[in-house]
Order: structure tokens, then C-alpha cells, then sequence
């Protein structure tokens, strides 16, 4: 870890003072702060998991770095392991080689086949107008149902803990290659029939969602925190990317112990 020592900081709205007191910090260690995240060795965002998200996504995911997140907030996040108050700790566990290096997986989604985008956390579709959102859905080649409903979930292991376990998803270990699809507001009755629960993929498979248009023309698809907005959407293609961020994180704070320090 001693050889990564180019620091970009993402964040948002941040006190200046604290800021100025983590750079001064980072640069007594030995750090170099960069201005360009193409430049850096760690990003690391400051604020919560939805600004880590939004680090991730405005560096374009990139493959040659390590991401870290560190909180502001009064309780640590899913991805953030340290805290602004406790930035010191962070730096001695760094150079110290406190830390363990994971590798999230990620989701990739093609639309239309003309667009593609990806999501550390979920890629959601729905229906745009209050009418019942019509799809055919793929698994592989299988034509495996007709859903009918307010729209669909299909998030990674990392995203099961967010938008998925609101809806009724499984929290999933993210050391399984793996993509969850979780119904929003599914019809179910004696006419139309869709599974009605959440289902877990292999990472090797593809799932497809063929729209019914019907009035859906413009329907509204989110990627984790951020909105997409496509009009004449007809087909989009969801798998798990070969790419994987790369994020450290202390050797005393796995997934699970994060999941009950959240949850329970």
C-alpha cells in the first residue's frame, strides 16, 4: 500500500475547515493530493455511501485505483469505513497495512444496445406514466415471464443491502459473483401471474427485459442514486461487468459485521 500515494478527494458539501485539517493531515504522512482523479493512485470521497456511489460513477469506474469512503455522518456507512473525526486512524491503518483490499462487482445494462451504463449498486426500471408497466423477461435465451406491475430491481450483492432490502430482496454476501432481480408492486391474480419474489442469478447469466410500450414509451430508470432518461425504450440487456472496484477496508470490519451494525 505504501507505493499508492496520489490522493484524490470527492465530496460535496463539506465543512472547510474539516477539509482543510484532512489535507494537512494526508500531506504530514507523506500523501501527494491530486486536483484530477485520473492522477490518483486512492479516491476517496467524503460524505456518506450514496457520495461514495457518486465518487464511483464520476470517475468512471475506474480499474487502476483503490476507493475508500469516509463518513460524516454520525453513524459509518456499507461502504464508508472511516469517519472525518477519525481520519488519522484511517492514515495509520494505510500505512500501517491495517487494511484489506475487496473487489465489488458490478453491473452492466445495455440498452437498446446503443447505450451502455454501469451500477455498483442497482439499475431499477419504471413505469413513467400510472399505468401497469408491461415486460416480457429473458433469462439467457428463456423466455421466463410476462411482468406486469410498477417496474423491476436488479441489484449487486453490495446494492442488496439498499433499494433491494426495501423491497423484500435478500442481503447477499458480495464475495458471490451473483445479480438479484426483486419485483416492484407485481400484479398477481387469476389472469396475470409472475413469480411474486425475489430470485438470484449466476453472474455468468443475462437477463433481458423486453418492454411492452403501451403508453411506456419514457419509462424512468435510475442507476444507483442518479437518474437515466431514454425515451422509446425497447430492450435492455442486464449482466455482471468483468469489471470489479476495487475498495479497502479495515480487517476488522467485514460485510456482515457492517450488516449488523446497520440493521440489527
Amino acid at each position: 500500500m505504501t507505493e499508492r500515494n496520489n490522493i484524490y478527494f470527492f465530496h460535496n458539501q463539506v465543512s472547510n475547515v474539516k477539509i482543510s485539517s484532512l489535507l494537512e493531515l494526508t500531506k504530514r504522512y507523506g500523501f501527494q493530493i491530486v486536483h484530477n482523479p485520473k492522477e490518483a493512485n486512492i479516491i476517496i470521497s467524503i460524505g456518506g455511501d450514496g457520495t461514495f456511489l457518486q465518487a464511483v460513477r464520476k470517475t468512471n469506474f475506474r480499474q487502476d485505483c483503490l476507493y475508500a469512503g469516509i463518513s460524516t455522518e454520525n453513524e459509518l456507512g456499507l461502504y464508508c469505513d472511516f469517519h472525518l473525526d477519525q481520519v488519522s486512524e484511517m492514515i495509520d491503518a494505510i500505512t500501517k497495512e491495517n487494511i484489506e483490499v475487496r473487489k465489488y462487482p458490478i453491473l452492466f445494462a445495455n440498452i437498446d444496445e446503443q447505450g451502455s451504463f454501469y451500477c455498483l449498486n442497482e439499475f431499477s426500471i419504471r413505469s413513467g406514466i400510472i399505468k401497469t408497466f408491461v415486460m416480457d423477461v429473458f433469462i439467457d435465451e428463456l423466455h421466463f415471464e410476462t411482468f406486469r406491475g410498477d417496474g423491476m430491481l436488479i441489484a449487486t450483492p453490495t446494492g442488496s443491502t439498499a433499494y433491494n432490502k426495501s423491497v423484500g430482496g435478500a442481503i447477499v454476501d458480495p464475495m458471490l459473483p451473483c445479480l438479484q432481480v426483486s419485483e416492484l408492486a407485481s400484479l398477481n391474480n387469476n389472469r396475470y401471474r409472475t413469480l411474486g419474489s425475489s430470485f438470484i442469478l449466476d453472474g455468468s447469466r443475462k437477463l433481458t427485459l423486453k418492454i411492452t410500450k403501451d403508453g411506456n414509451e419514457y419509462p424512468l430508470m435510475g442507476m444507483d442514486n442518479e437518474a437515466l432518461s431514454i425515451r422509446h425504450v425497447e430492450k435492455v440487456e442486464i449482466s455482471l461487468s468483468d469489471k470489479r472496484i476495487k475498495t479497502v477496508k479495515l480487517k476488522t470490519n467485514s460485510f456482515w459485521e457492517k450488516v449488523r451494525r446497520t440493521f440489527l
